[in-house]
């Protein structure tokens, strides 16, 4: 006996007694109703859309490490410096905070975009996300925080952010600035036309 003859062999020897199905139990029937989708099967249906929609587009590649010790900044053109060094120093008040300490990465990455556009929905401007960052002076580079600046750069709702002074997290946080919406920019216009007269 050859080599492909004991190998078949030894697989029939495997499978053991099988029985062929039947041609119909292995094909799908075009005019049978299909059953309802469970609700587990509908929640993570929604879940996937959910994922593949446009809260989805934030970068989970590559990013360059920030310095453990190193600041972030960001403000979009025509934002003064001042604005920035206001925002750094808790000029404005925190009007919502998200934290992610502890938490997976792609658990933030699912968490930033609802909470960017629900606070830009309800004319919120100065946010704070605690993010941390590494306890030892030779600690590596905080892998959230290095993604955090580059995902807050791709809002359109962001004008500006910077890492936090000690006493509202140090570099474990991030003030974040949100531009105006449409609603404020017109009720801040109608304020001072009535204030001219």
């Amino acid at each position: 006996m050859n080599q492909s003859a004991y190998e078949d062999q030894d697989f029939r020897a495997m499978v053991g007694d099988v029985k062929p199905l039947r041609r119909s139990a292995n094909r799908a029937s075009p005019g049978q109703p299909r059953s309802q989708p469970t609700e587990a099967q509908l929640a993570r249906r929604e879940s996937a859309q959910a994922e593949l929609s446009g809260d989805s587009f934030l970068s989970d590649d590559f990013v360059e490490l920030l310095p453990p010790f190193d600041p972030v900044e960001f403000r979009r053109d025509g934002i003064q410096q001042g604005v920035a060094d206001r925002l750094r120093h808790g000029g404005y008040p925190a009007q919502s905070r998200l934290h992610l300490l502890r938490r997976p990465l792609a658990e933030c990455r699912r968490a930033l975009p609802p909470f960017i556009h629900e606070a830009y929905a309800h004319d919120l401007r100065s946010l704070l996300i605690v993010h941390g960052r590494g306890r030892e002076i030779d600690s590596p580079a905080n892998v959230l925080r290095s993604y955090l600046a580059k995902w807050l750069a791709q809002f359109d709702e962001v004008q500006a952010f910077v890492s936090a002074q000690q006493a509202d997290g140090g570099l474990g946080a991030t003030w974040v600035m949100l531009r105006k919406s449409d609603r404020a920019r017109a009720d801040n216009r109608e304020r001072q036309q009535k204030r001219r007269g």
